[in-house]
């Protein structure tokens, strides 16, 4: 099955100068954990997760109603094309842990997909469970 079919086409975006307070509001009233950054329209800069507004702000005291999504978001990007197929995005998932990517074509975003999205499809040798599991393998912490 290919991106395109599975991928959520109406995608929500933040700009880098909105704040972080902003992001989570919006991932509340989304019920989502992540918000992709963006300018120009649909140019896509980076993703703010739930996770990055809690571990790189709010652990660290900052004010998140002042604090700007650009200087918390996750730049580095993992992206697939909507031609691509749901077996590829399961293994780009577990090679960089992680559970959402960004659909993009020609540099521009055209919606996003989920592990969540993997799993509710019928894809060749449970790539959707493979991909969760390396995505959860935990790092070893320093107790």
């Amino acid at each position: 099955m290919k991106i395109c079919d599975l991928m959520t086409k109406e995608v929500i975006t933040l700009k880098p100068i909105h704040t972080l307070q902003e992001a989570a509001k919006l991932m509340c009233d989304l019920n989502v954990g992540v918000i992709p950054i963006a300018e120009e329209g649909d140019k896509l800069r980076g993703l703010i997760t739930d996770r990055d507004i809690v571990v790189r702000a709010v652990a660290k005291g900052v004010d998140i109603k002042s604090a700007k999504i650009n200087d918390y978001m996750s730049p580095k990007l993992v992206s697939i094309n909507p031609s691509e197929t749901a077996q590829e995005a399961a293994k780009l998932m577990a090679e960089h842990q992680i559970r959402r990517l960004p659909v993009v074509k020609e540099g521009h975003m055209v919606g996003i997909v989920s592990i969540g999205d993997l799993s509710v499809v019928g894809i060749h040798e449970n790539e959707a469970g493979f991909a969760l599991s390396e995505i959860s393998t935990p790092s070893q912490p320093q107790l």
